[in-house]
């Protein structure tokens, strides 16, 4: 007879690993035992939950909502249990998170650091690709972003707020001219960050300020790009403070109309909307908000 519960952790564990063998070897039984664990479930709830063949794994539209239920169940089982053979229940396991490129950076590769001496147990899995995810079907316990369209059974906790700056290089400016007002900006060359302003258009001076339309000669979603090309001296980007201001130090970059009250956007952490969140995750949340976390490097 079949233990249900070790099913459904097998199952959670293909959905998230998409791959039989990879997550036979992780839990020490046969890729067919695997295998017959996976159809058990399929069998109980009446649907297939997984398509595979000889090189893919991949939910089903039923396989996604399922995973959606059961994973913060199971979660939530297993730090039950770990409270019940400890003294205080500690954060642990993998956290796998979803984070901008520009977080590829001392800064916050320090916040990380210091998160896991103090919770040696948590172990890190993180994409920075920037594109778009599917929380559920990836696995991912948390992403960070600052422009982010909720999709349904996610939240978003406002983490911190950014600063941004509009910057170009000083061998840019030596040819464009350095502008004196924000009209002088308009059809610009701008380095566009296609989830905020891919066509160009930004505000000026808060709310009540001046709206310029630059012209966008790239656009992407992946910061590392357009900060790249500011910096080999292509035109104007926006970057936020805390990407910027060591070039700008080193005279790599060039801070353009600095009394000018940029945009402010939040960081946002965007997780699966749900009634328990595991202690991994609600702790990673609270230290990114704390003293040592985003307001430390966020100056």
């Amino acid at each position: 007879m079949m233990d249900t519960l070790l099913s459904l952790r097998v199952f959670v564990e293909v959905a998230e690993h998409k791959n039989f063998s990879a997550v036979a070897e992780r839990l020490h039984i046969s890729p067919a035992m695997t295998s017959k664990h996976v159809k058990h479930v399929e069998t109980r709830v009446g649907a297939r939950l997984l398509n595979r063949n000889s090189r893919n794994v991949s939910l089903t539209e039923a396989g996604a909502q399922y995973l959606q239920t059961i994973r913060p169940l199971l979660d939530g089982l297993t730090e039950a249990e770990a409270q019940l053979t400890t003294d205080s229940l500690s954060p642990r396991g993998t956290l796998r998170m979803s984070l901008p490129v520009w977080m590829s950076n001392p800064a916050f590769a320090k916040i990380l650091t210091t998160y896991h001496q103090q919770n040696p147990h948590v172990t890190f899995d993180i994409d920075l690709s920037g594109r778009k995810i599917n929380m559920v079907e990836e696995g991912i316990d948390l992403a960070l972003r600052v422009a982010f369209k909720l999709d349904d059974g996610l939240i978003a906790r406002k983490l911190a707020e950014v600063t941004f700056q509009l910057v170009a290089a000083p061998s840019f400016l030596d040819r464009f001219g350095r502008p004196g007002t924000p009209e002088d900006l308009n059809n610009a060359p701008m380095l566009a960050y296609s989830q905020v302003a891919a066509d160009g258009r930004l505000k000026f001076g808060a709310e009540d300020g001046i709206d310029v339309k630059f012209r966008p000669i790239l656009v992407s979603s992946n910061e590392s790009i357009l900060h790249q090309a500011a910096v080999a001296g292509m035109g104007f980007a926006m970057l936020p403070n805390w990407a910027a201001q060591d070039d700008v130090k080193d005279d790599r970059l060039e801070a353009v109309l600095p009394n000018v009250a940029w945009p402010k956007l939040h960081i946002q952490a965007i997780y699966a909307d749900r009634s328990y969140l595991p202690a991994k995750v609600r702790s990673f949340l609270d230290f990114l908000a704390g003293s040592d976390g985003f307001p430390a490097v966020l100056k």
